[in-house]
């Protein structure tokens, strides 16, 4: 089996990129700086991908065209990168909404797209996002640009899945946790490698049957 994951390089990526390669799969990282780690595992590094350029995106499955096969496509997409800022009224830093929006939610779409070719019936697409995007579990307010861009990263893989059931595609959302990465300070309830062991779990459960679906990594359903 071949997995893609962007953001591969470290965190939660990193994590999930270790579990498939001990299964003995392909792991395939888009990153836009690379690490010792990820270039110690994955079987091929695409590193200086800036997800927030189309033409660097563009470019992800012109390198793939040249190092598969003829046929080769890809088992397992996860579109794992995010940017994580908090911004206050009186005062929005609108380019940082605006940047939470390209890579939290246009760029796994952007991403998708673009690998379309590589995906046939029976693949998977996961989309990392966080259950700050469920509207319903929004008891506190804030974090604008966070909320709101993984919103629409869970519209988007909604109609992802809609669109591609009739390809044999299933595609899901995933909350990993409040996880101990960089992107929070690394203050979280679990560790990336706790995070990643769930998220694998709910991919290796993903179908046609439960496509389009929004869980929490420890396998619990979350409301929209």
């Amino acid at each position: 089996m071949r997995v893609l994951i962007t953001g591969a390089n470290r965190g939660i990526g990193l994590a999930m990129a270790k579990i498939w390669v001990e299964k003995g799969h392909e792991v395939i990282a888009v990153c836009r700086e690379t690490s010792d780690d990820i270039e110690d595992i994955a079987d091929q590094v695409i590193s200086g991908i800036d997800l927030m350029d189309d033409d660097q995106v563009a470019q992800i499955p012109n390198v793939l065209k040249l190092s598969l096969g003829d046929g080769e496509g890809i088992d397992v997409l996860i579109n794992n990168a995010g940017l994580f800022k908090n911004e206050t009224l009186g005062g929005l830093d609108l380019e940082a909404i605006r940047d939470q929006f390209e890579i939290n939610a246009i760029a796994p779409l952007k991403v998708t797209d673009a690998l379309l070719p590589f995906l046939t019936e029976g693949s998977k697409v996961a989309n990392i996002t966080s259950r700050m995007g469920s509207i319903e579990d929004n008891t506190s307010g804030a974090y604008y640009g966070y909320r709101a861009s993984k919103a629409a990263l869970n519209a988007f893989t909604k109609s992802l899945a809609m669109d591609l059931a009739p390809k044999g595609i299933a595609v899901a959302v995933l909350h990993p946790g409040y996880v101990q990465t960089r992107m929070v300070g690394f203050t979280g309830d679990i560790t990336p490698e706790q995070s990643a062991q769930g998220l694998v779990q709910r991919i290796e459960e993903l179908n046609l049957e439960n496509t389009g679906g929004f869980w929490h990594s420890n396998g619990q359903a979350l409301p929209w």
